[in-house]
């Protein structure tokens, strides 16, 4: 299929590279987290300098690898060896299973890039990482992120409403 494991912390498909976010990873998650969309669909994490992405980063998605094995990972073009974006897994409170997400920077939106890498995310954790189902939750009015998500198979399953957020956000899962 797509996905193509190269190590344990890396996957690639026909034009991407998955891998673990690092802090030499900073400056491009600074300006990931801080673009409009992020903000509108994600939510504001208060990453204002550098140095703020930079303790995200080990504190998020490092930290996840090391006491997990899975978590959020750079998504790069692999003939450019350019960051896009990111995709991976997380494991909320509030949600049963795991929690496939994702987010790209506008100018390589619209290329198939997300797709590309949450089906590669979402086979990894059932075939690798042997999860019986992942969920996705996105907000009520983002419908590029509701096509991507029953594109890759998930379906819609109702609506959670996540401890720090009050807005209500739809659920997906795998069945």
């Amino acid at each position: 299929m797509l996905l193509e494991p190269i190590s344990m912390d890396v996957l690639q498909t026909s034009r991407l590279t998955l891998c673990h976010l690092n802090p030499q990873d900073a400056a491009f998650m600074f300006e990931l987290m801080n673009d409009p969309s992020w903000i509108r669909y994600i939510g504001d994490r208060g990453i204002r300098t550098v140095e703020d992405a930079r303790a995200y980063i080990q504190n998020g998605p490092m930290n996840s690898y090391e006491q997990k094995g899975y978590g959020f990972y750079l998504v790069k073009l692999t003939k450019e060896d350019l960051p896009i974006g990111i995709c991976g897994l997380v494991k909320r409170e509030l949600l049963e299973d795991v929690d496939l997400g994702y987010a790209f920077l506008p100018a390589h939106t619209g290329k198939g890039y997300a797709v590309e890498a949450a089906s590669a995310v979402l086979e990894y954790a059932m075939t690798t990482l042997n999860f019986q189902r992942v969920l996705a939750i996105t907000t009520q009015d983002n419908q590029r992120s509701i096509q991507l998500l029953e594109k890759i198979g998930l379906k819609y399953e109702g609506t959670v409403t996540l401890p720090s957020q009050q807005e209500e956000l739809k659920l997906f899962g795998t069945t």
